[in-house]
Formats: structure tokens, C-alpha cells, sequence
């Protein structure tokens, strides 16, 4: 089984790295493999909204998104880390994600979600709840864990100091591998859910 772990920081080794790191450490034991990609500190363009995606079956910006898009489809699960920039995620990230999860035509049911959020004190709730939009909109079963997802930190490193916020990472690697190892038996005994043809329903004509 492989997870895909986005560090969504600009930082390669700040706060959101060591969080990620902690449940590389469970999944390790897991036996879960684990690839990180450092995507905070890229030149990553916002969604333009030309709908080539649909004809090309990947973005018109041919950059890491779409590398991403082949990582994601193959990966078992996603987990994205971010810092907390007034109450909501790193706009580098959000970036990314809002391209990934439009240009990808990858049936992304059943693929195990997980956000995490780090701050220094507050904003972590608002963020959280902003990432894990990207997981329930594509059919992924999100990860929970003990407490809501996030460390607190503020200088690199900060982050060991919150033992409970640590101790929330553990948890969620532990609760993410056993529903993706669970999900992986449901989908060999049963297959997946049968899926309607998606209803379009504008509010207005």
C-alpha cells in the first residue's frame, strides 16, 4: 500500500514536515509506503478555469500538478499538511489542490483522505475544515484521529513540544492505515459502491 504526503510549507524541515514525518513513522511499521513531495515552495499558478482538463484529460500547465495527479493515482491514500495562514491554508497549496482535484479524471472513491494543520495558536479548525473539502466532494473516506488534526508550533522544531498534538499524528497514521487496509478487503470481496451518473442541478437556469 502507498500514501502520498504533500508538505504543503514553504518550509522543507519547518513544523508541517515534522508532523508529516511522525506518521511516516507509523506507516513504516505499517508497512505502508510513503512519498513525500514538497510542494510549498513551488511556482504553482491558480486554476484559470479554461476547462482544457476536460479535452486534454490533464491541466493545461503541465507542472507538478500533474505529476501529482499520477502519484495520487496511484497511492492509496492522501495526506496534506499545511500551515496556518490567517485561518486558512498555505495559497500555494490550495492552488495545487484546486487544479489536482478538477484536472483529474483518476476515480478517486474509496482513496483514504487525511489533512493536517499546524499553528502557532489559532486558525487550525478553519483550515482543517478547508482541506478536508477536497476529500468529501471526490467520494474519499477522511481519516480521523483522536483530536482534530493539527500541532501547534511556531518556530521550526516547536512542534515536539506539543506532545498531545504529536501523539494526534500517531494516532491518525494508525486509524488511516487500518481503514485503508480495511478498504482494500471491502473492495476485493464487494468491488466499489455503484456510482449513478452525476445529476447536474444549477440554482439558476
Amino acid at each position: 500500500m502507498k500514501v502520498l504526503m504533500l508538505n504543503g510549507s514553504p518550509k522543507a524541515q519547518g513544523n508541517t514536515a515534522r508532523a508529516l514525518h511522525e506518521m511516516e513513522s507509523i506507516f513504516a511499521q505499517e508497512s505502508i509506503e510513503v512519498e513525500i513531495v514538497h510542494v510549498g515552495n513551488k511556482d504553482i499558478r491558480s486554476c484559470i478555469a479554461c476547462g482544457q482538463c476536460g479535452k486534454l484529460g490533464k491541466c493545461v500547465f503541465d507542472d507538478i500538478v500533474n505529476e501529482l495527479a499520477a502519484k495520487l493515482e496511484a497511492a492509496d491514500g492522501l495526506v496534506v499538511g499545511s500551515p496556518v495562514y490567517y485561518a486558512s491554508a498555505n495559497a500555494t497549496l490550495v492552488a495545487a489542490l484546486t487544479r489536482l482535484f478538477y484536472s483529474n479524471h483518476a476515480d478517486l472513491r474509496m482513496k483514504v483522505g487525511a489533512s493536517v494543520v499546524i499553528a502557532r495558536r489559532g486558525g487550525c479548525s478553519a483550515t482543517f475544515d478547508e482541506l478536508n473539502k477536497f476529500f468529501t466532494i471526490s467520494g474519499m473516506p477522511v481519516a480521523s484521529s483522536q483530536y482534530w488534526n493539527s500541532v501547534h508550533g511556531g518556530a521550526p522544531g516547536e512542534v515536539e513540544q506539543d506532545a498531545e498534538g504529536m501523539q494526534t499524528m500517531r494516532t491518525l497514521a494508525r486509524n488511516m492505515a487500518f481503514l485503508m487496509k480495511s478498504i482494500a478487503l471491502g473492495k476485493e470481496k464487494y468491488g466499489l459502491p455503484e456510482q449513478e451518473k452525476h445529476l447536474w442541478t444549477n440554482f439558476i437556469g
